[in-house]
Protein backbone atom coordinates (compact mmCIF):
# COMPACT_ATOMS: atom_id res chain seq x y z
CA UNK A 1 0.00 0.00 0.00
CA UNK A 2 1.59 3.47 -1.04
CA UNK A 3 0.83 7.06 -1.00
CA UNK A 4 3.00 7.82 -3.96
CA UNK A 5 5.87 9.49 -1.69
CA UNK A 6 7.26 8.38 1.19
CA UNK A 7 8.83 10.54 4.35
CA UNK A 8 12.77 9.95 5.46
CA UNK A 9 13.66 6.75 6.62
CA UNK A 10 14.00 6.82 10.68
CA UNK A 11 16.76 4.92 11.99
CA UNK A 12 17.32 6.84 15.23
CA UNK A 13 15.79 8.18 17.87
CA UNK A 14 14.13 4.80 18.92
CA UNK A 15 16.57 5.14 22.56
CA UNK A 16 16.17 8.65 22.72
CA UNK A 17 12.40 7.59 23.41
CA UNK A 18 12.71 4.85 25.79
CA UNK A 19 15.35 6.88 28.04
CA UNK A 20 12.60 9.61 27.46
CA UNK A 21 9.82 7.72 28.68
CA UNK A 22 11.70 6.14 31.52
CA UNK A 23 12.82 9.22 32.40
CA UNK A 24 9.58 11.01 32.74
CA UNK A 25 7.84 8.21 34.56
CA UNK A 26 10.20 8.40 37.07
CA UNK A 27 9.21 12.00 38.23
CA UNK A 28 5.83 10.39 39.80
CA UNK A 29 8.45 9.95 42.59
CA UNK A 30 10.23 13.24 42.42
CA UNK A 31 7.63 15.91 41.31
CA UNK A 32 4.43 14.00 41.10
CA UNK A 33 3.03 17.36 39.50
CA UNK A 34 5.36 17.51 36.86
CA UNK A 35 4.47 13.64 36.02
CA UNK A 36 1.03 14.00 35.71
CA UNK A 37 1.63 17.10 32.65
CA UNK A 38 4.60 15.16 30.94
CA UNK A 39 3.49 11.71 30.94
CA UNK A 40 0.35 12.04 29.05
CA UNK A 41 2.17 14.94 26.67
CA UNK A 42 5.11 12.68 25.93
CA UNK A 43 2.12 9.67 25.14
CA UNK A 44 0.19 12.01 23.37
CA UNK A 45 3.54 12.86 21.06
CA UNK A 46 4.40 9.13 20.47
CA UNK A 47 0.89 8.00 19.14
CA UNK A 48 0.53 10.90 16.90
CA UNK A 49 4.15 10.05 15.33
CA UNK A 50 3.27 6.48 15.17
CA UNK A 51 -0.04 7.10 13.70
CA UNK A 52 1.24 10.18 11.28
CA UNK A 53 3.65 7.06 9.57
CA UNK A 54 0.74 4.16 9.31
CA UNK A 55 -0.19 6.14 5.86
CA UNK A 56 3.83 5.28 4.76
CA UNK A 57 4.13 1.88 6.16
CA UNK A 58 5.03 -0.45 3.54
CA UNK A 59 4.84 -4.21 4.94
CA UNK A 60 1.02 -4.17 5.63
CA UNK A 61 0.69 -7.64 3.39
CA UNK A 62 3.50 -8.85 6.17
CA UNK A 63 1.31 -8.05 8.87
CA UNK A 64 -1.53 -9.26 7.58
CA UNK A 65 0.17 -12.98 6.86
CA UNK A 66 1.58 -12.61 10.77
CA UNK A 67 -2.22 -11.73 12.19
CA UNK A 68 -3.35 -15.05 12.61
CA UNK A 69 0.15 -16.54 14.69
CA UNK A 70 0.11 -12.95 16.80
CA UNK A 71 -4.21 -14.11 17.80
CA UNK A 72 -2.36 -17.48 18.34
CA UNK A 73 0.30 -16.54 20.36
CA UNK A 74 -1.81 -14.14 22.24
CA UNK A 75 -4.20 -16.82 23.28
CA UNK A 76 -1.81 -19.53 24.10
CA UNK A 77 -0.47 -16.93 26.33
CA UNK A 78 -3.81 -16.19 28.18
CA UNK A 79 -3.91 -20.06 28.63
CA UNK A 80 -0.95 -19.73 30.35
CA UNK A 81 -1.50 -17.05 32.53
CA UNK A 82 -4.81 -18.98 34.00
CA UNK A 83 -2.69 -21.72 34.67
CA UNK A 84 -0.20 -20.18 36.46
CA UNK A 85 -2.78 -18.02 38.61
CA UNK A 86 -4.08 -21.35 39.90
CA UNK A 87 -0.82 -22.78 40.48
CA UNK A 88 0.03 -20.04 42.53
CA UNK A 89 -3.42 -19.95 44.49
CA UNK A 90 -2.46 -24.12 44.97
CA UNK A 91 1.10 -23.30 46.20
CA UNK A 92 -0.35 -20.97 48.62
CA UNK A 93 -3.21 -22.18 49.80
CA UNK A 94 -2.12 -25.93 50.38
CA UNK A 95 -0.02 -25.22 53.41
CA UNK A 96 -2.76 -22.73 55.54
CA UNK A 97 -1.46 -19.35 56.68
CA UNK A 98 0.44 -20.51 59.79
CA UNK A 99 2.42 -22.60 57.67
CA UNK A 100 3.48 -19.27 55.67
CA UNK A 101 4.18 -17.17 58.86
CA UNK A 102 5.66 -19.61 60.90
CA UNK A 103 8.74 -20.83 58.45
CA UNK A 104 11.62 -18.73 58.09
CA UNK A 105 12.73 -17.36 54.78
CA UNK A 106 15.76 -19.30 52.70
CA UNK A 107 19.52 -18.32 53.17
CA UNK A 108 20.28 -15.94 50.31
CA UNK A 109 24.04 -15.00 49.98
CA UNK A 110 22.79 -12.54 47.37
CA UNK A 111 20.76 -10.56 49.96
CA UNK A 112 23.85 -10.56 52.35
CA UNK A 113 26.04 -9.28 49.52
CA UNK A 114 23.75 -6.19 48.99
CA UNK A 115 23.55 -5.89 52.78
CA UNK A 116 27.22 -5.57 52.78
CA UNK A 117 27.80 -3.51 49.73
CA UNK A 118 25.05 -0.87 51.29
CA UNK A 119 28.18 -0.73 54.09
CA UNK A 120 30.55 0.38 51.71
CA UNK A 121 29.57 1.98 48.40
CA UNK A 122 28.59 5.78 48.84
CA UNK A 123 25.54 6.58 49.80
CA UNK A 124 24.50 8.56 47.00
CA UNK A 125 25.02 5.11 44.51
CA UNK A 126 22.87 2.94 47.31
CA UNK A 127 19.85 5.30 46.65
CA UNK A 128 20.24 4.92 43.45
CA UNK A 129 20.51 0.78 43.66
CA UNK A 130 17.27 1.40 46.29
CA UNK A 131 15.51 3.67 43.72
CA UNK A 132 12.36 2.45 41.92
CA UNK A 133 13.51 3.55 38.44
CA UNK A 134 12.28 0.35 36.78
CA UNK A 135 9.23 -2.16 36.76
CA UNK A 136 7.40 -5.08 34.98
CA UNK A 137 4.95 -2.20 33.29
CA UNK A 138 8.06 0.09 31.85
CA UNK A 139 9.54 -3.09 30.70
CA UNK A 140 5.77 -3.80 28.67
CA UNK A 141 5.89 -0.47 27.30
CA UNK A 142 9.89 -0.70 26.29
CA UNK A 143 8.58 -3.12 23.92
CA UNK A 144 5.64 -1.58 22.60
CA UNK A 145 7.27 1.44 21.71
CA UNK A 146 9.82 -1.41 19.82
CA UNK A 147 6.70 -3.00 18.37
CA UNK A 148 5.54 0.38 16.78
CA UNK A 149 9.08 1.07 15.99
CA UNK A 150 8.04 -0.99 12.63
CA UNK A 151 6.33 2.20 11.50
CA UNK A 152 9.58 3.97 11.09
CA UNK A 153 11.94 0.91 9.63
CA UNK A 154 13.90 0.74 12.60
CA UNK A 155 12.95 -2.73 13.23
CA UNK A 156 12.28 -5.52 10.75
CA UNK A 157 9.04 -5.85 9.85
CA UNK A 158 6.31 -7.34 10.98
CA UNK A 159 6.13 -5.92 13.78
CA UNK A 160 2.95 -8.56 14.93
CA UNK A 161 5.08 -11.19 14.27
CA UNK A 162 7.20 -9.14 16.56
CA UNK A 163 4.53 -9.33 18.68
CA UNK A 164 4.02 -12.97 18.25
CA UNK A 165 7.18 -14.28 19.13
CA UNK A 166 7.16 -12.34 22.24
CA UNK A 167 3.94 -13.67 23.63
CA UNK A 168 4.20 -16.99 22.70
CA UNK A 169 7.70 -16.95 24.20
CA UNK A 170 6.33 -15.46 27.31
CA UNK A 171 3.66 -18.05 27.51
CA UNK A 172 6.30 -20.80 27.55
CA UNK A 173 8.26 -19.19 30.01
CA UNK A 174 5.24 -18.60 32.40
CA UNK A 175 4.21 -22.72 31.90
CA UNK A 176 8.11 -23.48 32.83
CA UNK A 177 7.70 -21.21 35.46
CA UNK A 178 4.21 -22.56 36.95
CA UNK A 179 5.52 -26.34 36.67
CA UNK A 180 8.61 -25.47 38.62
CA UNK A 181 7.23 -23.83 41.36
CA UNK A 182 4.33 -26.12 41.81
CA UNK A 183 6.62 -28.82 41.51
CA UNK A 184 8.88 -27.95 44.98
CA UNK A 185 6.75 -25.25 47.29
CA UNK A 186 9.50 -23.17 48.76
CA UNK A 187 8.41 -20.52 51.31
CA UNK A 188 8.69 -16.83 50.52
CA UNK A 189 11.26 -14.11 51.94
CA UNK A 190 8.40 -12.01 53.21
CA UNK A 191 7.00 -14.26 55.56
CA UNK A 192 3.69 -12.06 56.44
CA UNK A 193 2.50 -11.75 52.99
CA UNK A 194 0.30 -14.54 52.64
CA UNK A 195 -1.23 -13.16 55.59
CA UNK A 196 -1.83 -10.08 54.76
CA UNK A 197 -2.96 -11.12 51.18
CA UNK A 198 -4.88 -14.44 51.59
CA UNK A 199 -7.62 -15.67 52.78
CA UNK A 200 -7.39 -19.06 52.94
CA UNK A 201 -7.81 -22.04 55.70
CA UNK A 202 -4.61 -21.61 58.40
CA UNK A 203 -4.58 -25.30 58.34
CA UNK A 204 -3.19 -27.13 55.97
CA UNK A 205 -4.72 -28.94 53.46
CA UNK A 206 -5.82 -32.71 54.18
CA UNK A 207 -3.18 -33.42 51.29
CA UNK A 208 -0.83 -31.98 52.86
CA UNK A 209 -1.78 -33.45 56.60
CA UNK A 210 -1.34 -37.06 55.23
CA UNK A 211 1.32 -36.84 52.79
CA UNK A 212 3.68 -33.73 54.52
CA UNK A 213 2.74 -32.55 57.83
CA UNK A 214 4.02 -36.24 59.89
CA UNK A 215 7.32 -36.10 58.28
CA UNK A 216 8.13 -32.42 57.85
CA UNK A 217 10.64 -32.18 61.37
CA UNK A 218 11.10 -35.26 62.34
CA UNK A 219 14.62 -37.13 61.45
CA UNK A 220 12.97 -40.27 62.84
CA UNK A 221 9.55 -39.94 61.18
CA UNK A 222 11.69 -38.63 57.74
CA UNK A 223 13.99 -41.80 57.82
CA UNK A 224 11.04 -44.51 58.34
CA UNK A 225 9.38 -42.73 55.52
CA UNK A 226 12.53 -43.47 53.30
CA UNK A 227 12.72 -47.20 53.96
CA UNK A 228 8.96 -47.82 54.54
CA UNK A 229 8.33 -45.38 51.21
CA UNK A 230 4.59 -45.25 52.38
CA UNK A 231 2.61 -42.63 53.90
CA UNK A 232 2.34 -44.20 57.49
CA UNK A 233 1.51 -41.13 59.92
CA UNK A 234 -1.47 -39.38 60.66
CA UNK A 235 -1.12 -35.58 61.51
CA UNK A 236 -4.58 -35.69 63.30
CA UNK A 237 -3.55 -38.23 65.82
CA UNK A 238 0.31 -36.80 66.29
CA UNK A 239 -1.68 -33.67 67.05
CA UNK A 240 -3.59 -35.09 69.37
CA UNK A 241 -0.69 -36.73 71.73
CA UNK A 242 0.98 -33.43 71.29
CA UNK A 243 -1.95 -32.14 73.33
CA UNK A 244 -1.91 -34.96 75.80
CA UNK A 245 1.45 -34.08 76.71
CA UNK A 246 1.26 -30.59 76.74
CA UNK A 247 -1.48 -30.85 79.24
CA UNK A 248 0.56 -33.26 81.43
CA UNK A 249 3.45 -31.11 80.99
CA UNK A 250 0.97 -27.74 82.08
CA UNK A 251 -0.83 -29.53 84.71
CA UNK A 252 -0.56 -26.56 87.12
CA UNK A 253 -0.26 -23.07 85.76
CA UNK A 254 -1.31 -20.35 88.10
CA UNK A 255 -3.17 -22.81 89.66
CA UNK A 256 -5.74 -23.21 87.07
CA UNK A 257 -7.05 -26.86 86.36
CA UNK A 258 -6.33 -29.35 83.58
CA UNK A 259 -9.14 -28.92 82.49
CA UNK A 260 -8.85 -25.52 81.50
CA UNK A 261 -5.09 -25.87 79.96
CA UNK A 262 -7.05 -28.38 77.76
CA UNK A 263 -9.59 -26.06 76.77
CA UNK A 264 -7.17 -23.55 75.80
CA UNK A 265 -4.74 -25.91 74.07
CA UNK A 266 -7.63 -26.85 71.98
CA UNK A 267 -8.99 -23.50 71.58
CA UNK A 268 -5.60 -22.09 70.50
CA UNK A 269 -4.16 -25.10 68.25
CA UNK A 270 -7.17 -28.08 67.93
CA UNK A 271 -10.06 -28.33 65.68
CA UNK A 272 -9.99 -24.65 63.92
CA UNK A 273 -6.54 -24.99 63.20
CA UNK A 274 -5.70 -27.92 62.00
CA UNK A 275 -8.69 -29.12 59.90
CA UNK A 276 -9.10 -32.17 62.37
CA UNK A 277 -12.43 -33.64 64.17
CA UNK A 278 -13.02 -35.22 67.74
CA UNK A 279 -12.13 -38.78 66.22
CA UNK A 280 -9.12 -38.09 64.49
CA UNK A 281 -11.13 -37.75 60.73
CA UNK A 282 -9.75 -34.96 58.46
CA UNK A 283 -12.69 -32.24 58.11
CA UNK A 284 -13.68 -31.16 54.67
CA UNK A 285 -12.99 -27.24 53.14
CA UNK A 286 -15.74 -25.41 52.41
CA UNK A 287 -17.37 -26.68 49.33
CA UNK A 288 -18.93 -23.85 47.17
CA UNK A 289 -21.25 -24.79 44.12
CA UNK A 290 -18.93 -24.25 40.99
CA UNK A 291 -20.61 -26.71 38.99
CA UNK A 292 -18.42 -28.14 36.22
CA UNK A 293 -15.88 -26.51 38.07
CA UNK A 294 -16.19 -28.35 41.81
CA UNK A 295 -12.81 -30.20 40.67
CA UNK A 296 -10.70 -26.64 41.61
CA UNK A 297 -11.80 -26.57 44.86
CA UNK A 298 -8.88 -28.82 46.48
CA UNK A 299 -6.65 -26.70 44.78
CA UNK A 300 -8.41 -23.05 45.58
CA UNK A 301 -9.50 -23.61 48.65
CA UNK A 302 -12.01 -21.04 48.93
CA UNK A 303 -13.85 -19.18 51.85
CA UNK A 304 -17.25 -18.46 52.21
CA UNK A 305 -15.87 -14.76 52.87
CA UNK A 306 -14.40 -14.59 49.36
CA UNK A 307 -17.55 -15.00 47.56
CA UNK A 308 -18.81 -17.64 45.07
CA UNK A 309 -16.74 -17.04 41.57
CA UNK A 310 -13.82 -19.35 41.14
CA UNK A 311 -12.45 -16.42 38.68
CA UNK A 312 -12.33 -13.76 41.22
CA UNK A 313 -9.98 -16.44 43.33
CA UNK A 314 -7.83 -16.09 40.94
CA UNK A 315 -7.62 -12.48 39.82
CA UNK A 316 -6.42 -12.11 43.34
CA UNK A 317 -3.45 -14.65 43.18
CA UNK A 318 -1.76 -11.78 41.82
CA UNK A 319 2.20 -12.82 42.32
CA UNK A 320 1.70 -15.23 44.85
CA UNK A 321 3.15 -15.15 48.58
CA UNK A 322 5.40 -18.15 48.33
CA UNK A 323 8.80 -18.16 46.51
CA UNK A 324 7.83 -18.32 42.95
CA UNK A 325 11.03 -20.14 41.17
CA UNK A 326 11.59 -18.32 38.53
CA UNK A 327 10.90 -14.63 38.67
CA UNK A 328 7.60 -13.39 36.19
CA UNK A 329 9.21 -9.82 36.42
CA UNK A 330 12.99 -10.79 35.98
CA UNK A 331 11.60 -13.12 32.66
CA UNK A 332 9.38 -10.19 31.29
CA UNK A 333 12.26 -7.89 31.77
CA UNK A 334 15.13 -10.52 29.88
CA UNK A 335 12.50 -10.77 27.16
CA UNK A 336 12.15 -7.06 26.52
CA UNK A 337 16.01 -7.10 26.78
CA UNK A 338 16.31 -9.91 24.47
CA UNK A 339 13.72 -8.47 21.94
CA UNK A 340 15.64 -5.04 21.62
CA UNK A 341 19.06 -6.40 21.55
CA UNK A 342 17.75 -8.24 18.66
CA UNK A 343 15.65 -6.19 16.86
CA UNK A 344 17.41 -2.74 17.10
CA UNK A 345 20.70 -2.78 18.84
CA UNK A 346 23.04 -0.09 19.68
CA UNK A 347 24.22 1.39 22.70
CA UNK A 348 20.27 1.81 24.05
CA UNK A 349 20.04 -2.22 24.02
CA UNK A 350 22.68 -1.82 26.08
CA UNK A 351 20.59 0.92 28.67
CA UNK A 352 18.03 -1.50 28.67
CA UNK A 353 20.34 -4.38 30.22
CA UNK A 354 21.18 -1.83 32.77
CA UNK A 355 17.76 -1.50 33.37
CA UNK A 356 17.29 -5.22 34.05
CA UNK A 357 20.45 -5.70 36.18
CA UNK A 358 18.88 -2.50 38.50
CA UNK A 359 15.69 -4.33 38.68
CA UNK A 360 17.09 -7.83 39.63
CA UNK A 361 19.30 -6.23 42.72
CA UNK A 362 15.64 -4.56 44.11
CA UNK A 363 13.93 -7.64 43.66
CA UNK A 364 16.74 -9.27 45.94
CA UNK A 365 16.82 -6.23 47.74
CA UNK A 366 12.81 -5.64 48.06
CA UNK A 367 12.69 -9.49 49.09
CA UNK A 368 10.19 -10.28 46.58
CA UNK A 369 12.07 -13.06 45.22
CA UNK A 370 15.71 -14.67 46.24
CA UNK A 371 18.70 -14.25 44.02
CA UNK A 372 18.17 -17.85 42.49
CA UNK A 373 14.75 -16.62 41.35
CA UNK A 374 16.74 -13.73 39.00
CA UNK A 375 19.68 -15.81 37.87
CA UNK A 376 17.49 -18.81 36.77
CA UNK A 377 15.12 -16.11 35.15
CA UNK A 378 17.43 -14.29 32.97
CA UNK A 379 19.37 -17.65 31.31
CA UNK A 380 15.64 -18.72 30.85
CA UNK A 381 14.93 -16.16 29.50
CA UNK A 382 17.95 -15.83 27.43
CA UNK A 383 17.91 -19.45 25.77
CA UNK A 384 13.82 -19.41 25.15
CA UNK A 385 14.30 -16.31 23.07
CA UNK A 386 17.01 -18.14 20.92
CA UNK A 387 14.36 -20.92 20.73
CA UNK A 388 11.97 -18.94 19.48
CA UNK A 389 13.45 -17.44 16.53
CA UNK A 390 11.33 -19.42 13.84
CA UNK A 391 8.45 -17.22 14.28
CA UNK A 392 10.51 -13.56 13.62
CA UNK A 393 11.95 -12.43 11.84
CA UNK A 394 10.41 -13.62 8.73
CA UNK A 395 13.21 -13.72 6.02
CA UNK A 396 13.19 -16.93 3.99
CA UNK A 397 9.82 -15.86 2.39
CA UNK A 398 10.89 -12.37 1.36
CA UNK A 399 13.86 -14.05 -0.21
CA UNK A 400 12.58 -16.34 -2.14
CA UNK A 401 10.83 -13.83 -3.37
CA UNK A 402 13.19 -11.75 -4.68
CA UNK A 403 15.44 -14.70 -5.76
CA UNK A 404 12.41 -15.72 -8.29
CA UNK A 405 12.36 -12.17 -9.61
CA UNK A 406 15.88 -12.03 -10.19
CA UNK A 407 15.88 -15.51 -11.83
CA UNK A 408 13.69 -13.83 -14.70
CA UNK A 409 15.64 -10.81 -15.41
CA UNK A 410 19.03 -13.11 -15.06
CA UNK A 411 19.35 -12.49 -18.95
CA UNK A 412 19.16 -8.91 -18.76
CA UNK A 413 21.16 -8.32 -15.59
CA UNK A 414 23.87 -10.67 -17.13
CA UNK A 415 23.64 -8.62 -20.52
CA UNK A 416 23.51 -5.43 -18.80
CA UNK A 417 26.88 -6.07 -16.54
CA UNK A 418 28.39 -7.37 -19.25
CA UNK A 419 28.02 -3.95 -21.26
CA UNK A 420 29.21 -2.57 -18.30
CA UNK A 421 25.97 -0.67 -17.97
CA UNK A 422 25.72 0.28 -14.45
CA UNK A 423 22.36 2.32 -14.54
CA UNK A 424 20.44 -0.98 -16.01
CA UNK A 425 21.42 -3.08 -13.51
CA UNK A 426 20.43 -0.59 -10.88
CA UNK A 427 16.86 -0.19 -12.50
CA UNK A 428 16.54 -3.90 -12.92
CA UNK A 429 17.43 -4.49 -9.02
CA UNK A 430 15.45 -1.62 -7.97
CA UNK A 431 12.07 -3.31 -10.74
CA UNK A 432 12.93 -6.51 -8.34
CA UNK A 433 11.87 -4.64 -5.30
CA UNK A 434 8.91 -2.66 -6.61
CA UNK A 435 7.86 -6.20 -8.47
CA UNK A 436 7.98 -7.80 -4.62
CA UNK A 437 5.95 -4.77 -3.00
CA UNK A 438 3.22 -4.96 -5.49
CA UNK A 439 3.20 -8.85 -5.60
CA UNK A 440 2.43 -9.01 -1.97
CA UNK A 441 0.06 -5.58 -2.25
CA UNK A 442 -1.92 -7.19 -5.19
CA UNK A 443 -5.96 -7.31 -5.12
CA UNK A 444 -5.79 -6.29 -1.74
CA UNK A 445 -5.47 -2.72 -0.98
CA UNK A 446 -8.85 -1.90 0.41
CA UNK A 447 -8.46 -4.75 2.52
CA UNK A 448 -4.88 -3.91 3.59
CA UNK A 449 -6.48 -0.45 4.22
CA UNK A 450 -9.05 -1.65 6.53
CA UNK A 451 -6.63 -3.96 8.22
CA UNK A 452 -4.55 -1.46 9.02
CA UNK A 453 -6.68 0.94 10.77
CA UNK A 454 -7.91 -2.02 12.89
CA UNK A 455 -4.31 -3.29 13.80
CA UNK A 456 -3.34 0.47 14.93
CA UNK A 457 -6.77 0.54 16.91
CA UNK A 458 -6.03 -2.39 18.26
CA UNK A 459 -2.49 -1.82 19.51
CA UNK A 460 -3.35 1.42 20.81
CA UNK A 461 -5.44 -0.06 23.14
CA UNK A 462 -3.37 -2.69 24.19
CA UNK A 463 -0.90 -0.56 25.06
CA UNK A 464 -3.55 1.76 27.39
CA UNK A 465 -4.77 -1.63 28.90
CA UNK A 466 -1.44 -3.17 29.51
CA UNK A 467 -0.43 0.84 31.00
CA UNK A 468 -3.37 1.19 33.19
CA UNK A 469 -3.63 -2.43 34.37
CA UNK A 470 0.29 -2.90 35.47
CA UNK A 471 0.89 0.63 36.31
CA UNK A 472 1.17 -0.10 39.92
CA UNK A 473 4.07 -2.67 38.95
Amino acid sequence: MRWGFSPPKITCGLGLAAISYVAVDYLRHLSPAWHERLQPALWSILALIAISRVPFYKHWSSEFRAAIPFVASMLFMLACFLSEALSVRFVTAVLGLDWHSETPPLPDTGQWLLLSLNEKLPGSLVEILRARIIGLHHFLMLFMMLAFSVLFDSVEAPGLGLGARYMFTMAIGRLLRAITFVSTILPSARPWCAAARFRVPAYPHHWAQKYYVPYASDADAIRQIINQDIAYGMFCVELELQYLFAVINTVVDKGRPVFYQMDFITEKHGEAQCGCSDNGEYHGDYHPDWGSMNFLVNFLRPTPAEGASWFSLLKKAGGGCNDLLYSGHMLVAVLTAMAWTEAYGGFSSAFIWLLVMHSAQREIRERHHYTVDCIVAIYVGILLWKMTGFIWPAKDSMKSRRLAKLERIQGRLIQAAKDSDMDEVRELLKEVELRTQESQNEGHSRYLWLFSCATIFLALTIVLLAFTWTSDG
